[in-house]
């Protein structure tokens, strides 16, 4: 029996982490003594906030360290359904909240309950990376709307109206967008609305981890907000990694209509069951406790978000949609540039700068760049990059 006979279809059919491929090529030249700056980061450059920690310490201390609930510690439940109610205006319910390992682990597990083997899952490109790995390991087809830079990366109406068919089962909406940086505006998300009111048996994932990461012009509007009368066929996530600096945490939760969030407790009792005890403390004392934390790592990210901006529109050939969230930036390739993939291995080998190829977020014309580094290792990889582009 050959080593390909051993592993199932599912897992053979899932694609290899372009990151990952990089990561490792980039951590081999550091070794060989190469000057390397990395722009690739995908999680915040902040330590959790101290009271976060604090709270935490105690409940080790108290013994909060057994087996809890699978669906999710009850007190910090009811704190998401009231921070949802409250903050993100969309009445919510402790029935209708499941605490996750990640935001990551609330997709997955939503995608193993609403979809069927064959069903088409419509992901507005570009878009985190994982969606249609996740999507196909639920049996579902992956379907790509795509969008360009010429028009913002704004989800094209006529084409979501003609990419649903009889098939359609899941939308997934992503604002602040990963890796685009952009907003949806609440006209927008009407837009959406109104057609899917037409398609009754099309869901809603609304993906909304990035929501404290704005642009001071920028507000957060949750799809379910703009569209209440759709309440029950949307299914918020969201978690506590990026505004929180909590990524190691591994704590996210998915919200939406209470008999799917039944079954995707039941899916995660017989898979991971609790999410850490301990940690779940921790997400309590941050979603009850102060926000000046939070506002202060936002406003760091708004001044390196506008200095990665500013050197990024000063490159002669890079088409840039300035984002106004989250903390990454997916400027166009000159004309006549490689693809993503060879863009970035060329950067990479020539002067030593990580990036992220545009192909696995959905646009092999881009190339994602975070400002979650220092204003220094920004200034850096902009002059890397501006050498790359002045030698194609």
């Amino acid at each position: 029996m050959s080593n390909l006979q051993l592993i199932s279809k599912r897992a053979v059919a899932l694609q290899p982490s372009l990151t990952l491929e990089i990561s490792a090529r980039a951590k081999a030249l550091t070794q060989e003594g190469r000057d390397i700056c990395s722009l690739s980061a995908g999680e915040p450059d902040f330590d959790t906030p101290t009271f976060i920690v604090d709270a935490t310490l105690k409940a080790l201390k108290d013994g909060i360290t057994r087996y809890g609930p699978a669906g999710g510690d009850p007190e910090l439940r009811e704190a998401i359904a009231s921070k949802l109610t409250n903050w993100n205006n969309v009445p919510t319910r402790f029935e209708e909240v499941l605490i996750t390992n990640g935001g990551k682990q609330a997709i997955y597990n939503l995608f193993q309950v609403i979809l069927n083997p064959g069903d088409e899952v419509i992901i507005p490109a570009p878009y985190w990376l994982s969606y249609p790995e996740i999507a196909r390991l639920a049996g579902a087809v992956p379907i790509e709307l795509k969008s360009s830079y010429v028009n913002g990366f704004k989800l094209d109406i006529e084409g979501l109206e003609v990419a649903i068919g009889q098939k359609t089962r899941l939308l997934i909406l992503n604002s602040p967008n990963n890796p685009s940086g952009r907003v949806m505006t609440p006209d927008e998300m009407e837009e959406i609305a109104e057609v899917l009111r037409k398609y009754p048996r099309v869901l809603v994932i609304s993906d909304e981890i990035y929501e404290l990461l704005l642009d001071d012009e920028k507000k957060h509007h949750s799809f379910a907000a703009i569209a209440p009368d759709l309440k029950n066929r949307i299914f918020t996530v969201n978690g506590f990694a990026k505004g929180w600096a909590m990524t190691g945490w591994r704590v996210g939760y998915l919200a939406g209509n209470s008999e799917v969030i039944k079954a995707a407790i039941a899916l995660q009792s017989q898979s991971t069951s609790n999410v850490c005890s301990f940690a779940q403390r921790g997400a309590l004392a941050a979603i009850q406790g102060p926000t000046d934390c939070v506002k202060k790592m936002a406003s760091s990210y708004n001044t390196r978000r506008g200095q990665l901006t500013n050197g990024l529109q000063n490159i002669h050939g890079l088409s840039l949609v300035p984002p106004k969230g989250a903390f990454y930036a997916f400027p166009n390739l000159p004309e006549g540039s490689p693809n993503s993939i060879e863009f970035c291995k060329i950067a990479l080998e020539k002067v030593g700068l990580v990036m992220i190829p545009g192909a696995a977020f959905g646009d092999d014309r881009c190339i994602r760049m975070s400002c979650s580094v220092s204003s220094e290792t920004i200034r850096d990889g902009v002059n890397r990059l501006k050498e790359v582009v002045s030698k194609l």
